[in-house]
Formats: structure tokens, sequence, C-alpha cells
């Protein structure tokens, strides 16, 4: 019989395994470790068959027992099932057999993948009696969190880098958040709201509900191997800042291996970051399985971790995995984003072309294998950082009404090349 908490039994203890009630809490008292949600698996194998999800609403909820809530989620109901698209012009133009981008650039509402984990978050939040919700955040998910606590009627403080582009801002501003900018890097912001959490007893997402907040993440994992006919991938891209999104990507796939969803294969989950703000990616090129903690400077600001909290555990995971990490410059990663846009029509945030620009690397190099397929997580939406490709997209060209004078204009183009 399902208990009061779900499918859900515990937190356990990621370093010595000790459990923990199912509270809002995120650390060890004995080692420091991360909790993480442990479930049933074996109630939830009798529930959770191919043909009950495929019943479901096309939403990340129709995998409900794999999502740490302890009833039906109350807030962000509509979240996820982003398309998974062919993307056949890329593939030609990066050197792969095959291509697909999970499309998240359209998660509904906010854009951005961070829907996911702040769907759970909030839901859980809401049971477990939090009226005031917050998060430290480099933009996507502090606009997240205002978006759907507005929608759930919770309160709502977002803390972020005082740096921002505008764009995030305004998106979080415009809910009703309370937005409090700081004057330093996310590092600093995180910091602070540990303090705070601590003291006001507020629910704030990626601190005392990490445990319930990253699993979230799973969600896309999950759509990819159905939306792929119920295959893993044999190469999955993916961008890192914390690096929690590339292990539970992966959990994603074990969990799925271990109910009998999907059959077991080799598999790799490679890493991306900005060369700006790159210690996972030095790491891993190091073969070192710990990382030195940097200093951010780049475009990418939604990757902009320089200590990321999971980062240990993103190099375990590509290790295990045989998988491979890489960094990109500024210019590389706007060359990314304009690669996806000419090529599949996606406009992706700084953190899209940091993993497109990355995917031509690893493709080049061989880390990715030419004959082999493979899935480019593509995690937010341009609109939201126009700054980082203002003046290096080209400008308009002005007329006035005259078919005279478009005719002048279009005798002086170049041939324009085919379309492939």
């Amino acid at each position: 019989m399902q208990s009061t908490n779900g499918f859900m039994k515990a937190l356990k203890c990621r370093e010595c395994g000790r459990e923990y009630p199912l509270s809002a809490t995120h650390v060890c008292e004995f080692d420091f470790g991360p909790l993480e949600v442990v479930y049933d698996y074996a109630a939830i194998k009798k529930s959770m068959t191919r043909s009950a999800i495929e019943s479901r609403p096309q939403t990340m909820w129709r995998y409900r027992e794999l999502l740490p809530v302890a009833k039906e989620p109350t807030v962000g109901t509509q979240v996820g099932f982003t398309p998974l698209v062919r993307a056949e012009r890329l593939a030609k133009r990066l050197g792969i057999r095959e291509l697909w981008i999970k499309n998240d650039t359209v998660n509904y509402p906010t854009l951005s993948f961070k829907d996911r984990v702040v769907s759970v978050a909030l839901s859980r939040a809401r049971e477990l009696g939090f009226t005031t919700v917050a998060c430290a955040s480099t933009g996507n998910l502090a606009n997240s969190v205002a978006a759907n606590a507005a929608a759930a009627g919770l309160r709502s403080y977002v803390f972020i880098p005082s740096d921002l582009e505008q764009g995030k801002i305004i998106n979080s501003l415009v809910y009703g958040a309370q937005v409090i900018a700081i004057k330093g890097h996310y590092d600093e912001v995180n910091r602070l709201c540990a303090e705070i959490a601590g003291k006001y007893g507020w629910a704030f997402v990626n601190v005392n509900m990490r445990p319930y907040y990253a699993e979230g993440s799973k969600s896309m994992g999950f759509e990819i191997v159905e939306q792929l006919g119920w295959k893993i991938p044999e190469h999955t891209v993916v961008p890192m800042a914390s690096g929690s999104l590339l292990t539970k990507i992966h959990k994603s796939f074990q969990e799925f291996i271990k109910l009998g969803l999907t059959e077991e294969r080799p598999y790799r989950v490679h890493g991306s970051q900005a060369t700006g703000c790159n210690p996972i990616s030095a790491a891993q090129k190091a073969g070192l399985d710990f990382f030195k903690p940097v200093k951010p400077n780049t475009i990418a600001k939604s990757l902009a971790i320089g200590t990321p909290a999971d980062g240990f555990y993103a190099l375990k995971v590509m290790r295990e995995t045989g998988a491979s990490a890489d960094d990109v410059t500024d210019p590389e990663i706007r060359e990314g984003i304009k690669m996806l846009a000419e090529c599949e029509g996606i406009f992706a945030e700084t953190a899209g072309g940091v993993t497109t620009a990355v995917a031509k690397k690893l493709i080049a190099s061989g880390r990715i294998p030419a004959k082999d397929s493979a899935v480019l997580c593509i995690t937010g939406n341009g609109l939201k950082t126009l700054d980082a490709i203002a003046g290096h997209t080209g400008t308009a060209r002005e007329i006035r009404p005259s078919l005279r004078e478009f005719e002048a204009l279009l005798s002086t183009d170049e041939a324009s090349p085919a379309i492939a």
C-alpha cells in the first residue's frame, strides 16, 4: 500500500548513507554530505509501466512516482514534455550522423528547464506548510520561482548577482517577487541565502529544499528516453553550472533501467561549460576527481557558478560513463547560439550556445564519434540573454517604401548560398 509520503522512503546522505526524515533539510549532520531522496522502487514498478505513462497527460508529471511529492502536484502541473527535435541540418554542420535537440527553450511558463525543478520544489514546499519561498539564482531559477510562486499564491524572494542581464531581472520583477540584487558573484549570493534560510525558515528551493528541487531535473531525461522510443541516447551533452542537471540525467536513465522501462546499454553523458567559468570541465580534462573553484568571467551568466555544489558528482558520472567535458570562449558561445538558430530555428540563451559549441568540439575531436547519435540539452530561451549577442548578429538594412530602392538593394547583394 502506498504510504502517506507517496513513493518516497527517506532522505539519504550521498556520502555515509545515513537516512533522515522527509523534511526541509539538505545536508548530513555527520559529514555534511548532500541528502538525496530514496524511493520505493518495488512499489513504483507495479504502477509505472510504459502503457500507464503513455496514457497520462503530456507533462513532466506523467513520471509522478519518480518525483518527490507525497500527493498530487499543486504547482506547475503543465510543465515539461517539451519537444525532442530531429536536427538534420545542425547534424550536417557538426559532422555527426544523427542529432536531436531537447528543446526546453519553450518550457512552460518561463522558457527554461528551471520550471521543472521549481514545479517539484514548490509543490513539496506547500506540502510541508511553507508560505514563503526563495532562491539564490543566476537568473533562470529566479524567473521560475517568481512566476510559479505567483501562480500558487506564495510569497517569494529571489536573490541574484547584481550584474545579471536586464531581461532576467525584469522577468522576475514582473511577477511581483521581491528581487534582491547582491553586489557579488553567485557563490557569495548562495552563502548569504544559506544564512537567511537558517534564520527565517523560508523554503529556499536550492538550499533547504534542494533534495526535492534537484529531482525535477530527472524529468528531462525521462522525456528524452520516452521520445526516442524508450531508448537511452548514445551521447547526451548537458550544460553544467552546479553540475546537478548532468547527474540527474544520468540518474533518470538508471531509474528507467531499474524499473524495466528501457533496456540497459552503454551511454555517455558529456558536460559543457564556458571557458570563463570552467571548474568542472577543467578538472575532467586534467583527469582529476576534484575541481578547483574559479571566479566567473563569462557572458554565460546562467552557468557562472565558480564553486559548483555537484561538481564532484558530475565528474564521477562522466568518469563512470566514459564521457568527456569541454568548454568554449565567449565568441564560440555566440557562434553556437547562431549555429543553432540558423540551422534549426531555435534561439537559445548563452547556455545553449555553450552546449552547441562544446558538442562541435566533442564531435570534431572524435570524443563523440561521427557515426553515433547524440542529444543536446538546450535549457533556456535566447530572448532572456539578448545583451550577450547584441551587436554580433548584423543589422537591419533601411530603405524608404520604394520598390526602386528595394531593387537597388537587391542588386547589390551577393548571390546567397543555397539553403541546405
